[in-house]
């Protein structure tokens, strides 16, 4: 096959030229000049040719969140902040089901933790999600607790788990030592670790420790590789504090990384300790900043919130931290995705059914009316680079760094096999994106959150065309597991 004509963009060579790249058996042949020889020809002329977007946090694990993502460039799909256990089970289940993008996960934490703590259990996302209220699963574990803790999140970092997914922030009454031992494992393993921060000081004065300083003084006591997790949605006011300390902790030789994503709304399951009535007004919160994703009902009272809190405690919902159209806001967003090192990342939600829905359904295509989601499944790394090279004046090549090489980056040490992904080289993996940067934009909204973006006119995943002509292949599975091992 071979991608003609398009401008090819490289970020890590500094390549950014006209030319054809050429795709054999799964891997980029060659970039430059090519005579076809009766090669598939793929027309990329107007269009940017670049790596495929590697998206390290990603709750959109299935075939319809694939096909989403895949419209916003993205080629690998990892489920790393949350995770799941027991791992080998998860990644049997993509396996058996097939994937349309590349798939991942780390060992989750939270899950763990909720079985050994609260004997909830281990048995999927949405179980995670449901569980994430549980008052059981947020205090301190006892030695033997953290034991078995230990112990079953070695199981999964031997069965290739990425690293360890730490929802620190659900369950804020964890013992600090109880975090750092489980940086050391990874560390140890040679993993990462993807945190969702404690709460910081300004939100939470009595706090433990500030989840920013904590996650620094970590990496610094034990070496451990530490990913700070959509810094935007969890210092929102804060982040220039945040910012600043990520980037003493790095210039100190820390190993501190950091990811964002570009909407102010962020979402969870309502269940979260944090949106109990009593903890909205620490972050300046209402009922009414939250929104039901799968009905939009906007809620409004205390009263309600209870409710919901205790039928569907699984429920996503839209928490307006931020508000998009108030420029002041909007700034805060600019400064974090232009952050230097900062990766975009995507906290894409699972998608929502509506109440009645076959197994046949769930694989229609576009995706039925009644669904939602978080837009940000669909439309983040399209948002992220026309915020980038539009409002910041950041080049294609530094913005698409952040989409591609970057997280690839991220994961080589721990993944060895990802030093050929996020690159567009010969002998790399060919997971190509092929975009219109003239009609290269998001589309979905918080009232619909499921129309795919525009502009990606072709995006294969291990040389296979999951996109073509801007047009989706339904049989399309070629997405393969990635593993530390």
């Amino acid at each position: 096959m071979i991608i003609r004509g398009g401008r090819v963009i490289d970020p890590e060579s500094g390549l950014d030229e006209v030319t054809d790249v050429t795709v054999t058996d799964g891997r980029v042949l060659a970039v430059g000049p090519a005579r076809a020889d009766g090669a598939t020809v793929i027309d990329a002329s107007g269009c940017i040719v670049t790596a495929g977007f590697v998206d390290l946090h990603s709750h959109a694990q299935t075939v319809p969140g694939h096909r989403l993502q895949a419209f916003d460039g993205v080629t690998t799909s990892l489920e790393l902040e949350s995770g799941e256990s027991p791992v080998a089970l998860a990644y049997a289940r993509a396996a058996a089901a097939g994937r349309p993008l590349n798939y991942g996960y780390s060992s989750s934490w939270a899950a763990i933790r909720m079985e050994v703590l609260a004997g909830h259990p281990r048995s999927g996302l949405g179980a995670t999600f449901a569980g994430l209220g549980l008052p059981a699963w947020q205090g301190p574990a006892s030695a033997a607790q953290r034991l078995r803790l230990r112990a079953l999140l070695e199981e999964d970092l031997a069965a290739g788990a990425l690293g360890v997914g730490v929802l620190l922030g659900y369950a804020q009454g964890t013992d600090p030592e109880e975090y750092t031992e489980v940086a050391r494992l990874a560390a140890g393993a040679g993993r990462p670790t993807w945190t969702h921060a404690r709460d910081l000081i300004e939100v939470r004065p009595d706090v433990t420790r500030d989840g920013a300083e904590e996650i620094v003084r970590t990496a610094a006591e034990t070496g451990a590789h530490m990913h700070y997790c959509h810094v935007t949605s969890t210092s929102t006011f804060h982040v220039d504090r945040v910012l600043g300390l990520i980037e003493d902790a790095t210039g100190a030789g820390g190993t501190v990384t950091v990811e964002a994503y570009p909407y102010g709304a962020g979402s969870t399951a309502i269940s979260a300790q944090f949106l109990a009535p009593d903890q909205l007004g620490l972050r300046g919160l209402r009922p009414q900043s939250l929104v039901m994703v799968g009905s939009g009902e906007r809620i409004a009272t205390v009263e309600r919130l209870v409710e919901l809190r205790a039928t569907d405690p699984g429920a996503n919902v839209l928490v307006e931290f931020l508000d998009d159209a108030v420029e002041a806001h909007r700034a805060i967003l600019r400064r974090a995705l232009s952050f230097p090192g900062t990766i975009v990342a995507s906290d894409a939600m699972p998608l929502v059914a509506p109440a009645a829905v076959d197994g046949d359904a769930q694989l229609d295509w576009p995706i039925p009316p009644g669904w939602t989601t978080h837009p940000r499944t669909a439309g983040t790394f399209t948002r992220s680079l026309r915020l980038l090279v539009d409002e910041v004046g950041e080049s294609w090549s530094d913005a698409l760094a952040r989409c591609s090489l970057l997280p690839a980056r991220t994961l080589e040490r721990a993944v060895p096999a990802m030093a050929d992904k996020g690159r567009l080289r010969p002998g790399a993996d060919a997971d190509i994106v092929v975009f219109d940067p003239a009609s290269l934009r998001d589309r979905a909204s918080y009232l619909d959150g499921t129309r795919p973006s525009e502009g990606v006119r072709h995006l294969l995943v291990n040389g296979e065309a999951v996109i073509r002509d801007g047009v989706l292949d339904l049989r399309a599975r070629p997405g393969r597991p990635i593993r530390a091992n």
